[in-house]
């Protein structure tokens, strides 16, 4: 616990004299992050900084469930066309799939969900055209 200022001692004397001490104790010895540079440091200043950090941190989303989910829909697009193998095609469409269908079973909260499961056999023909033929 820190002690209080003592009186005559001008403040930041005293808060110098309280870092050095601490310094000297090894109080900031091998901190986490210790010479990396400061996330965000370049960005300009967002009063929110904390909340989104929380929020990314948390897994968290200030969108409403089925947004959240036609994003993920759209990502699973793009990470299928970027799959390396047909098996990781379908591990992706089958896992977003789940999803979806959840979704049409008990309507998530928000604007409608305007999705459909994909076609996972039309999908992975669709991933064979797009690759060359070795």
């Amino acid at each position: 616990m820190t002690e209080r200022k003592p009186a005559g001692v001008s403040f930041e004397t005293w808060v110098d004299r309280q870092i050095r001490e601490a310094e000297e104790r090894g109080a900031f010895a091998d901190l986490p992050g210790a010479g990396k540079p400061i996330p965000g440091l370049d960005r300009p200043y967002d009063a929110m900084w904390w909340v989104k950090a929380k929020m990314e941190r948390e897994g968290l989303s200030a969108l409403p469930p089925s947004l959240t989910l036609r994003k993920a829909a759209e990502d699973a697009r793009q990470e299928v066309s970027r799959a390396r193998s047909e098996a990781e095609v379908r591990r992706i469409l089958a896992e977003i799939n789940v999803r979806i269908r959840e979704a049409l079973v008990r309507p998530p909260q928000g604007p409608p969900l305007n999705l459909t499961p994909f076609d996972v056999e039309a999908t992975v023909e669709e991933w064979r055209a797009e690759r060359p033929v070795h």
